[in-house]
């Protein structure tokens, strides 16, 4: 793990909230210069720290969709049962994220799709594809609350007691 102190964290908080910022804008928001603030920059993304920038789009503009939470559990726990489906995830664009979880269920995963009959038919080239599904488990989002929020940094490093 890096070493990230206060100024890193600034720099972290404000690119998890607006990732398309000049140089010299973040600079300006943390309070140093564009050269150092750079350096840092640099440093993080070098490290792994900063996996990458992306835009976040407003779906609802855009196309009409669903976005699914889907819990599931397999029926074989092995080594093998997990890599297979873990690598199927990985066949499916509309599967957008996947967890492998501890406790009542294997595995959660975020499927965002045109509508509930192409959802239905994606669970069911699932079923089909023989992975062991024993079971799963469909949450259907009628609104986002909450989203693309910054990790609270400060309380995860032990600094914000």
């Amino acid at each position: 793990m890096i070493r990230l102190d206060d100024r890193d964290i600034a720099i972290l908080k404000v690119l998890s909230r607006e990732g398309r910022l000049s140089k010299a804008e973040l600079a300006r928001r943390i309070n140093l210069s564009p050269t150092p603030c750079w350096e840092r920059l640099k440093r993080l993304e070098k490290a792994g720290v900063i996996e990458g920038y992306r835009a976040e789009v407003a779906l609802r503009k855009t196309a009409p969709h669903v976005t699914v939470f889907v819990t599931l559990e397999l029926e074989n726990h092995s080594s093998a049962a997990f890599q297979a489906f873990e690598r199927a995830v990985e066949a499916y664009p509309e599967i957008v994220q996947c967890w492998a979880l501890g406790g009542g269920f294997d595995y959660l995963l975020q499927v965002v799709t045109r509508d509930v009959d192409s959802y239905q038919r994606l669970i069911d080239r699932l079923l089909d594809q023989g992975l062991g599904l024993a079971r799963y488990y469909t949450y259907i989002v009628t609104k986002p609350v909450k989203t693309g929020h910054a990790p609270p940094f400060e309380l995860l490093l032990g600094k914000g007691d």
